[in-house]
């Protein structure tokens, strides 16, 4: 069951908080969640999953910012959300991929318990300017059914800015040592047939 406008309304302060909250970017089952004026890009040539890849941070000026086709920009919401009991999802808005651009790439599905600001992966088919303040995506709540344990996460929970992927966090340092193998004595190993 998806919420709609009017519940996701009636939830807030509550099992959700969207901030700032303004009742134009409200739909009839979401809410409409704008761009930050800010973007991440990677300096790395090949992103490596194992380690923190460099990147820099653009701003958008009042003019907008043109985004080059094959590649991949980190931007952020300007509102801050928090939502309990609920799943929260992020689509792009319809408008927005009619010009050709994906807002999040497979990153769409979020956490009961999640709060922060939405990171999105921004990649461009063509070239597009886009300006800060944009009503960008949009964000709406599926009911859960069960026991609830809620997100928690030491790497993108309670986040404050755009966040490049933690995934090398995940990686143990063990990891890169090569394994022993236990080999059995000979004498145990089963006969082949010659």
């Amino acid at each position: 069951m998806i919420l709609s406008g009017p519940e996701i309304e009636a939830r807030l302060g509550g099992d959700i908080r969207i901030d700032p909250f303004e009742p134009a970017q409200l739909n009839p089952n979401s809410y409409n969640l704008r761009l930050h004026n800010e973007l991440l890009v990677y300096e790395e040539v090949i992103l490596d999953m194992r380690r923190a890849n460099r990147h820099r941070r653009l701003e958008i000026p009042p003019e907008g910012l043109v985004l080059d086709p094959g590649r991949l920009y980190l931007g952020r919401t300007l509102e801050r959300t928090e939502t309990h009991n609920l799943v929260p999802m992020l689509e792009g808005r319809s408008s927005i991929g009619r010009l050709g651009l994906f807002v999040h790439i497979t990153a769409g599905f979020g956490d009961s318990g999640f709060c922060g600001f939405w990171t999105l992966e921004m990649f461009a088919v063509q070239p597009i300017r886009v300006y800060a303040g944009v009503e960008i995506c949009q964000i709406f709540y599926h009911a859960l059914t069960g026991d609830v344990r809620e997100y928690q996460s030491d790497k993108y929970q309670n986040n404050r800015d755009i966040q490049p992927s933690l995934l090398y966090r995940e990686f143990e340092p063990s990891a890169e040592r090569q394994m022993t193998l236990d080999f059995a004595p000979s004498e145990l190993r089963p006969a082949r047939d010659a």
